[in-house]
């Protein structure tokens, strides 16, 4: 099977469990709450399906494993770039890979552009679980990122923004306002599920909210709120990319654009 019509299948299998979970009546602002969640561990297997599955085709960039504290070695897409602006972490939504969709497309559009990119392989869970169920995984996650970051520091990137999508970006959200030394200096926030931002009074650094003007009905209906998170950081941005859907799916190029322009204004 081609990698377009992969790519298609998996985001129509992606938009239906979305929709699953508005049918279900979740409640998506509901806040991480450990204690009881902790048993919702990371699928190692199901990662590493993924990571056979991806990376002898892998195009741009090099395959790598980073090491968490706890020893699990974790997948992530690695593309040097001569002199680089910055380096990129980019972030996939929930039961993905990190060459994914329009997470492929950002990864490999903006090194074309000048940035280094690091696309890591969040944890999973079961193909059928649920969103909400992957909040207890957001500690697994900012280990992961943290992980990333120290990753690019120690080849000597002394710019670093991170770039995520969907329930992605709430564990980026989360790693952030929790990691007061976490080494990021712009964040982009593509389509954040649940919709509006933890404890934004913590954030510290340039935000870019970027959404289709066909996303998900929270998204759209919570971008006020976001806005005016935004208004509180210096050189932050919302933008609303005319035609997309909750995936940038056709709209791959208009979302590389955007945030490649809002990266540059950042890292001149």
């Amino acid at each position: 099977m081609k990698c377009d019509q992969f790519n298609r299948i998996l985001i129509a299998i992606a938009t239906l469990a979305l929709a699953g979970e508005t049918l279900a009546q979740t409640q998506p602002d509901r806040a991480p709450d450990y204690a009881r969640d902790r048993n919702n561990a990371p699928d190692y297997a199901r990662e590493q399906r993924w990571a056979d599955e991806i990376t002898p085709g892998l195009v741009v960039g090099n395959a790598i494993y980073l090491q968490q504290k706890a020893g699990h070695k974790f997948l992530a897409l690695y593309t040097e770039v001569p002199k680089a602006r910055a380096a990129v972490v980019t972030v996939h939504g929930v039961s993905v890979h990190p060459d994914w969709a329009l997470i492929g497309a950002l990864r490999s559009g903006l090194a074309d552009h000048g940035y280094a990119t690091l696309s890591v392989q969040m944890p999973v869970l079961a193909a059928d679980a649920r969103r909400e169920d992957y909040f207890a995984l957001f500690p697994d996650a900012a280990d992961r990122l943290r992980t990333a970051v120290a990753f690019l520091k120690a080849r000597g990137y002394r710019n670093i923004a991170i770039a995520c999508h969907s329930v992605g970006a709430r564990m980026c959200n989360a790693f952030l306002v929790n990691t007061p030394d976490n080494g990021v200096d712009a964040w982009v926030s593509i389509g954040i599920v649940p919709a509006e931002f933890i404890e934004p009074g913590k954030l510290r650094v340039p935000l870019l909210d970027i959404y289709g003007e066909r996303d998900v009905p929270e998204v759209l209906q919570k971008a006020g709120a976001r806005a005016a998170t935004l208004k509180t950081l210096k050189g932050s941005a919302q933008i609303e990319v005319a035609g997309a859907d909750h995936y940038f799916a056709g709209s791959e190029a208009d979302l590389v654009k955007q945030v490649r322009q809002f990266l540059d204004r950042k890292f001149r």
